[in-house]
């Protein structure tokens, strides 16, 4: 049975093995990875600070970084074994309303079809509620079918496809 936990260091030769499945250069929803320090995540150390940063980022006491916003991370886990990762971000900055939204998810191909994004995502929305949001906006790509239906099955209302860098996104609101 798969439940969320915050990041975890114990975790790492999971999470690497997870990694190792995307192709290089991957975009993964919802790790943070663009909070990971510099140096290799491959090293103790290193991946200890990206995942304290993790943590870090949903204390509304703590500033965050020019052009981020507070979130909370967590990780979709089965039996210590790391299968994705999704964050709620607790405001939207103007990319994120256009094109980000207020959760992202991403699972990790070995783990895809299981019905995981899908069952994440709705076990987010009562924890997105409890930081005070009264609606979230849920993006995917135009070509992501998956994580459309997994959208729509927690209520997810399609706004309106846009451009983005990488292509269309596709926008949902989700009322809580």
């Amino acid at each position: 049975m798969p439940e969320l936990i915050a990041p975890a260091a114990r975790l790492r030769s999971s999470w690497l093995a997870a990694c190792a499945e995307w192709p290089p250069g991957a975009h993964q929803d919802g790790t943070g990875l663009r909070l990971a320090p510099e140096g290799d995540l491959r090293d103790p150390d290193v991946f200890r600070t990206w995942v304290e940063r993790l943590r870090r980022q949903s204390d509304r006491s703590v500033a965050v970084g020019e052009g981020r916003v507070h979130a909370t991370h967590w990780w979709i886990v089965e039996d210590d074994s790391y299968l994705g990762a999704i964050d709620v971000r607790h405001y939207l900055n103007a990319l994120l309303l256009d094109v980000g939204g207020h959760i992202g998810y991403s699972v990790r191909p070995s783990a895809r079809r299981r019905g995981l994004a899908t069952w994440a995502l709705g076990a987010v929305l009562p924890r997105a509620r409890a930081l005070g949001l009264d609606r979230v906006l849920v993006t995917c790509d135009d070509d992501n079918t998956g994580s459309a239906r997994s959208i729509e099955r927690n209520g997810g209302v399609l706004e309106d496809v846009r451009a983005a860098g990488s292509g269309l996104k596709r926008r949902y609101w989700i009322d809580l």
